[in-house]
């Protein structure tokens, strides 16, 4: 089981839109386990993006409303109907704002065989795709704030008014 460090805003890497993947060979296998086992490794996290391990790539895993996988190269098509809820972010621990998604999301792909995958979610389950896939466009969740709650959210990382860094994994 390899649970790698969770990268935190200020990263480069967080902000730097990921390549595709072409390759499926067995890095891709490790990189899509450890990206499992780091989710899977504490309680309570609904995806990981490989960015967030230091990877630039267009792979994420997801464990929400029951549903649990992969993705490799999503595209995403959204509804109109939107949610509003409170969400956080592993790159920014400890921080949770009102955020809005749309409430249905259904993302197209492949798995970590090269062949077609579909997940189509509403909830909580289309707010952890929409996440996870904002991650491999080098976007964090706080940067689809407005008005005070964006600027308040600003002004705590600013103030470095998150988790320490020994919570990471």
């Amino acid at each position: 089981m390899t649970v790698r460090p969770i990268r935190i805003i200020g990263d480069p890497v967080l902000r730097t839109p990921c390549e595709p993947v072409t390759s499926f060979d067995a890095e891709l296998q490790q990189l899509v386990d450890d990206l499992m086992d780091t989710l899977t490794g504490a309680p309570g996290r609904a995806g990981v993006a490989a960015p967030q391990i230091g990877v630039n790539a267009q792979v994420f895993v997801y464990d929400a409303d029951g549903h649990r996988g992969h993705m490799i190269n999503p595209s995403i098509e959204l509804s109109e109907e939107s949610q509003d809820d409170d969400e956080g972010c592993l790159s920014i621990p400890g921080l949770y704002f009102p955020t809005r998604r749309a409430m249905h999301a259904t993302v197209r792909g492949v798995d970590r065989h090269g062949e077609p995958l579909t997940i189509s979610g509403s909830g909580f389950l289309a707010r952890a795709l929409q996440h996870e896939t904002d991650h491999l466009n080098g976007r964090l969740y706080v940067d689809t704030l407005r008005g005070e709650t964006r600027r308040r959210a600003l002004r705590e990382i600013r103030a470095g008014r998150f988790d320490s860094p020994s919570r990471r994994r």
